[in-house]
């Protein structure tokens, strides 16, 4: 019996909320930060046109997002996030997106820093067409898909930022994400990539 990647994707995002839950307890590690983001999409293949993010068809979404440090040195962080999104993709499908990711942080002088992220996690699709069934009797369809379809997702993202200390103590934030979907049509695209932009802010929580 083949693996099902949403389980597969479920699993492992519990796993890592779960170890991060009980870690972040035994040594009293707390949210760092609320963040938004807002972002467009298009299909393509991995690093496929960046360019097309910003003039070519805009596919928009937004998403919220938090996280914690799991290691502190001057220079870098060892980080985690935690994201719930929307995105329409005109023409196909709305999305809801639950992922999780774990990453590297590096510190420029003068709160400039990059950062590398590896993700994945759960998303609900659900189509903006009218879907119909080969070999059905004439005149019969299916109607949209109301509730939706599940799929895992899995996630590659490059960001750029800079620290803000006044008037408000702020993160602004660049990123350049490569996200795929999967089964996308369980019999014949069972990979459907992604090229995202995303531009946000994240405030500090105050503890």
């Amino acid at each position: 019996m083949k693996p099902n990647p949403i389980f597969s994707c479920w699993i492992i995002l519990l796993l890592s909320t779960g170890l991060s839950a009980q870690e972040s307890k035994r040594e009293k590690r707390k949210l760092t930060h609320v963040g938004i983001a807002f972002t467009n999409s298009h299909t393509a293949m991995p690093f496929g046109s960046l360019s097309k993010l910003i003039t070519g068809n805009h596919h928009p979404g937004v998403e919220f997002s938090t996280g914690l440090i799991w290691k502190s040195k001057p220079r870098h962080n060892w980080i985690q996030t935690f994201n719930a999104g929307y995105s329409y993709h005109r023409w196909v499908q709305h999305s809801l997106l639950l992922y999780s990711e774990i990453g590297y942080r590096y510190k420029f002088p003068a709160g400039f820093f990059a950062e590398a992220k590896l993700g994945g996690g759960y998303m609900r699709a659900i189509i903006t067409t009218e879907t119909f069934a080969a070999g059905v009797k004439e005149g019969q369809q299916y109607g949209k898909i109301l509730s939706g379809r599940s799929h895992g997702i899995a996630s590659l993202g490059f960001g750029i930022g800079k620290k803000i200390k006044a008037p408000y103590e702020c993160n602004l934030f660049m990123e350049y994400q490569q996200r795929v979907q999967t089964p996308f049509i369980q019999s014949y695209v069972p990979l459907l990539p992604y090229n995202i932009l995303k531009v946000g802010i994240t405030l500090p929580i105050k503890h």
